[in-house]
């Protein structure tokens, strides 16, 4: 994933993007072998629902999104996000990097909002499964060490199978895809999509709240008035 860039000649190598720049239309999907009906649109029904395997994220694009872990497939990565989401690392965070196209995802999880940044803890080694990068995959961002995945991560919004066994997917969306699709696009957006709050399931979180909106200032010489109870 796209994260630092050095100088003008290291921007497109010290850190892995999701994909390098392709030349020419995006590859066709690739058949999937194995999988069932999960390349759709949901994880697989053997994968039993567990709430201290849940990712919660609130976003600001109006809604909450469910998100199922594989500890069984990314137990580090795993432990990791868990660790930093009830840090409350994740909340305020933005999308940084959200584009369609050969790539066709939205990045975030960098605490300063630039893909440059990274959480204290230490990065997760690769761990790279057969868990395909299809529609609402979740999968580790890194630099060009394989092993430098962190706290940055992207959602699908279509498949991108040349990313197998390249990146870590850990969880897959299993509700909420609706307000994955509004993500604001760009690289980076002009306004940001936020994740307000991240949390685990297994940890109560509260009912979605919307984030407040601001009212527009008042002209120059006015004041607010209030009406009478």
């Amino acid at each position: 994933m796209r994260f630092v860039a050095s100088s003008a000649a290291m921007a497109a190598l010290f850190f892995a993007f999701p994909a390098a720049a392709q030349k020419g239309p995006p590859p066709k999907p690739e058949p999937l072998k194995g999988v069932q009906t999960d390349a759709a649109t949901h994880v697989p029904v053997s994968v039993a629902a567990d709430p201290e395997n849940t990712w919660v994220l609130d976003l600001s694009t109006g809604g909450r999104v469910t998100i199922r872990l594989r500890p069984d497939a990314a137990p580090k990565m795993v432990a990791q996000v868990k660790a930093l989401t009830r840090r409350h690392f994740y909340d305020n965070t933005i999308f940084h990097r959200v584009i369609e196209g050969s790539e066709n995802m939205a990045q975030g999880g960098d605490p300063t909002g630039t893909g440059r940044g990274s959480s204290d803890l230490p990065n997760v080694p690769a761990e790279f499964s057969n868990l395909p990068h299809v529609r609402g995959a979740v999968s580790a961002a890194r630099a060009q060490d394989v092993n430098s995945a962190n706290s940055q991560f992207f959602i699908m919004f279509g498949p991108r199978l040349g990313f197998d066994h390249d990146y870590t997917v850990f969880g897959r969306v299993t509700d909420g895809m609706q307000w994955v699709d509004k993500i604001e696009r760009g690289e980076p957006p002009a306004r940001p999509t936020r994740i307000l709050h991240a949390y685990i399931a297994s940890d109560n979180p509260p009912a979605y709240q919307a984030a407040p909106v601001n009212a527009p200032a008042l002209p120059a010489g006015e004041q607010k008035a209030t009406l009478p109870q």
